[in-house]
This record gives C-alpha cells, sequence and structure tokens, in this order.
C-alpha cells in the first residue's frame, strides 16, 4: 500500500510537471485558438456569400457567427500578449457591436445592407487577428526569448537563464538585423531602421553587462531599456 502511494505520488508529479510546462509553453505562442477557429465561418461569409451575394448563406451563416462570438469573448489571451490586452478589449467590443448589426441587417430584405454589414463584420475579425499578429516572424521570434526573460527571470534574477536568453536575444537580434520590411510598409522602413538600431545597441550594451557585471540592479537597468526599445519597435506598426 504504502509503495502504491509512493508511486502515485510520483505520476502525479509527472502530471503536474507536464502541466506547468505545458502552460509555460503556451504562453510564448502569440495565438488565440478561439479567434482562429473563427475564421472557418468569416471565410465562407466573405469568399461564398458575399461576392455572390447569397442571401440564404449570410443567414445560415448567422448561429456560427453568434457562437465564435461568444467564444472570441471568453477568450484568454497568452501571456506573451497581456501588452496588447487593452486593444483586444477594445477590438472584442467593436466585434460585439458588429455582430449585432450583422444580425439585424439579416433580419432585413435590404441586400445591400446585408453586404455593408458582412464587410464590416469581415474587416473587424482581420482587425482583431492584426491585433495579436506580430508584423514580422522575426520579431515574434525575438519576443518569444525576450517575454520569460523579462517577466521571469529578470524579477527573481535568475543568473543562469539570464544569461542563456541574453546569448539566444543576440542571435534573434542578429536575424531581425537582417530583415527588410514587405512592401506594404514601406513608407515606415526609415523609422524602423532608426528603432532597430536603437534596439540592436541596447541588446549589445546587455550582452556585455551580463558577461562582465554581476550586479542585479545594473543588470535590472539594461533589461528594462532593451525592452523599452523592443516597444518601440513593435509599436511602429500599431
Amino acid at each position: 500500500m504504502k509503495k502504491l502511494s509512493i508511486l502515485l505520488l510520483i505520476l502525479l508529479g509527472f502530471i503536474l510537471q507536464g502541466y506547468i510546462f505545458g502552460q509555460t509553453h503556451d504562453e510564448t505562442k502569440a495565438e488565440v485558438p478561439e479567434l482562429k477557429a473563427f475564421h472557418e465561418v468569416i471565410f465562407k461569409l466573405w469568399h461564398d456569400a458575399w461576392p455572390n451575394k447569397d442571401i440564404a448563406l449570410f443567414k445560415e451563416l448567422v448561429p456560427g457567427v453568434d457562437s465564435h462570438a461568444v467564444k472570441v469573448n471568453k477568450a484568454q489571451l497568452p501571456g506573451i500578449l497581456r501588452d496588447k490586452k487593452e486593444r483586444w478589449d477594445e477590438g472584442v467590443k467593436s466585434l460585439n457591436q458588429i455582430v449585432a448589426e450583422y444580425k439585424k441587417a439579416i433580419a432585413t430584405t435590404d441586400t445591400q445592407k446585408i453586404l455593408d454589414a458582412a464587410e464590416k463584420l469581415h474587416a473587424q475579425y482581420e482587425k482583431l487577428v492584426r491585433t495579436i499578429r506580430p508584423v514580422l516572424k522575426e520579431i515574434d521570434s525575438f519576443h518569444q526569448v525576450l517575454y520569460p526573460l523579462y517577466h521571469y527571470y529578470m524579477p527573481e534574477y535568475n543568473k543562469e537563464k539570464i544569461k542563456v536568453s541574453v546569448t539566444e536575444l543576440q542571435a534573434k537580434m542578429d536575424e531581425l538585423n537582417k530583415t527588410e520590411l514587405p512592401e506594404r510598409l514601406a513608407e515606415k522602413g526609415k523609422t524602423f531602421n532608426t528603432k532597430r538600431d536603437e534596439l540592436d545597441k541596447a541588446v549589445r550594451y546587455l550582452v556585455k553587462v551580463v558577461k562582465e557585471v554581476d550586479d542585479e540592479e545594473t543588470v535590472t537597468k539594461a533589461i528594462k531599456d532593451m525592452h523599452t526599445k523592443y516597444q518601440a519597435v513593435e509599436h511602429i506598426f500599431d
């Protein structure tokens, strides 16, 4: 009986460890599954019903629009998206209003009103997607390393994990330095290059500090400064 209890405790420990790892892993993924699932309905609305002015299909999609909107309202942002919560909440509030307008339009026989409401719903969905989706994969990759460093390793001053993270950040920064903006964002190029250079300097300074200084205040200040420079790069695309 005693051996069985020990085995159960060990098994429980493995299960708990796996759960915690899963939670931490999910925190670094800039995804909202509920929003992604909503795309199935939005796709039909925009690519099938809207171009064909298929009023019957618009009506058929109402329950799906409703149920997915409810799930999006209940969705929890992963930790890595915590800085975007205010914009996300505002976007979801607008989504609710637009869904109500869509349902009201569907109840009429006004084809143009229905088409306009559907177009507005599609636009708001895309806006929510842009709210959580990084503009560049290199920025997302950089942030995945920065997130645990800034929110976990720095507050607890875990020196070993800070060293590992800073080394990884330097590699991610090297990748970001090679990145060119897509043509649609060309007008932001000058600002992007300036802010990226500032971030690069902050990362290089942080690497130097972590290697040469064992002082929590100095290291913390360098991490916070680098984090501020990262936010400046990210906010260019808001």
